[in-house]
């Protein structure tokens, strides 16, 4: 009984080693997702469906956004455990490379923090020979501008000042623009460091949408992948600018929110025009989500359209939604399955409610939907 009881703690005491090392890899951003890490954040697959794993099994490439790389993580942990048959791989890199390497027919599927343009849309019927690439929005969330100045622990900026700030307008901390936000905070002479995408990226591409919006006459740029503005430093992915933020006194930069979280970046809040200024939190985003639209309601395509604009109290306009890209027809025979399990699982409610976990919002149970409806039917 002794010799039991001593092996079962040893076992204990194993099993805490492991988890405790699964979160130290997942905080370091690992990209490894060849096996579950977390056996805390699993969750179930989709309760009364026998056939969540029917079909799928060998290995399920994919790649593209680095902004839904925390919440692909717990999707792949959860997924895998379900369905141990299946080894899947996403590669965060950005949404530029990930469209790319699914037009090239390199992997299942990619996530991309913007819908497909119409030139990339005709491209994937190269690799969708009787259909085309669509957009099925999986994950919400906040882009959350992240700053790091000496003295100042909450800092409030409006859209004009924000653009004229990453447009290298605005090169001093106690501007007067930012001092007139911000009273009674001691702001410091630091010059700002402002952070951008060195890659082609859908972050990018949100921001300067919502910039374009919201302050007309300071961003005159187009909202493309590729960053627009002179000056600024560039640094890779979503967790580079995050790191340079973190480190850099007089820093300033654009992530997802749950790169701010794990690394206990401040993030700035949000001067709408509403009564206060609104902090970025999933919470936040989750109500100007909620108010998106499906620009083709009739069809397979489910690309939304974000009021960025919105002066809702507790609103937080500089949100994105990350699309996983698939074909709506003409998928390969060897993958479909796999593509099509796992991704019923993301949509899941199982999979959804994992978002909250790591900062993201969970997509509108309406859309959410018509999501699930669409992979259901991928060929």
């Amino acid at each position: 009984m002794k010799l039991q009881r001593k092996n079962r703690l040893r076992a204990s005491a194993l099993g805490a080693l492991v988890v405790s090392g699964a979160l130290v890899l997942t905080a370091c951003g690992s990209d490894d997702n060849s096996k579950p890490k977390d056996g805390n954040t699993t969750a179930a697959a989709p309760k009364g469906d026998p056939k969540a794993c029917e079909g799928a099994k060998g290995q399920l490439l994919a790649s593209g956004s680095s902004a839904q790389k925390n919440a692909m993580d717990l999707w792949v942990n959860g997924y895998m455990a379900t369905c141990p048959g299946v080894q899947v791989n996403y590669k965060s890199s950005s949404s530029g490379e990930g469209i790319v390497a699914f037009n090239q027919g390199t992997v299942g599927f990619a996530g991309s923090d913007s819908a497909l343009k119409p030139e990339e849309v005709a491209d994937s019927k190269k690799i969708c020979k009787t259909g085309q690439g669509i957009n099925l929005p999986m994950v919400g969330g906040p882009i959350a501008i992240g700053f790091n100045v000496s003295g100042v622990d909450k800092l409030t900026l409006d859209a004009p000042t924000l653009a004229k700030i990453f447009n290298d307008k605005i090169k001093k901390w106690d501007d007067a623009a930012i001092a007139k936000l911000n009273p009674g905070v001691k702001l410091p002479s630091t010059a700002i460091q402002a952070f951008h995408r060195s890659e082609d990226s859908g972050t990018t591409q949100n921001l300067g949408k919502y910039l374009s919006k919201t302050a007309e006459k300071d961003w005159t740029y187009e909202p493309e992948k590729k960053w627009p503005a002179p000056g600024g430093q560039a640094a890779s992915g979503s967790a580079g600018v995050a790191a340079q933020v973190k480190q850099v006194d007089g820093a300033i930069g654009y992530f997802e929110l749950s790169y701010a979280t794990a690394q206990s970046i401040k993030t700035v809040d949000i001067a709408t025009g509403a009564a206060a200024p609104v902090q970025a939190t999933p919470e936040n985003a989750s109500k100007a989500i909620a108010a998106a639209k499906i620009v083709d309601p009739a069809g397979k395509d489910l690309a939304l359209k974000l009021d960025y604009t919105t002066k809702a109290e507790g609103a937080y306009p500089l949100v994105l939604v990350t699309y996983e890209i698939v074909c709506d027809k003409g998928n390969k025979a060897e993958t479909l399955p796999s593509v099509k399990s796992f991704l019923n699982y993301t949509a899941s409610d199982a999979g959804q409610k994992l978002l909250s976990e790591k900062g993201y919002a969970p997509i509108p149970a309406e859309i959410n939907a018509k999501v699930r409806e669409v992979i259901t039917s991928l060929s």
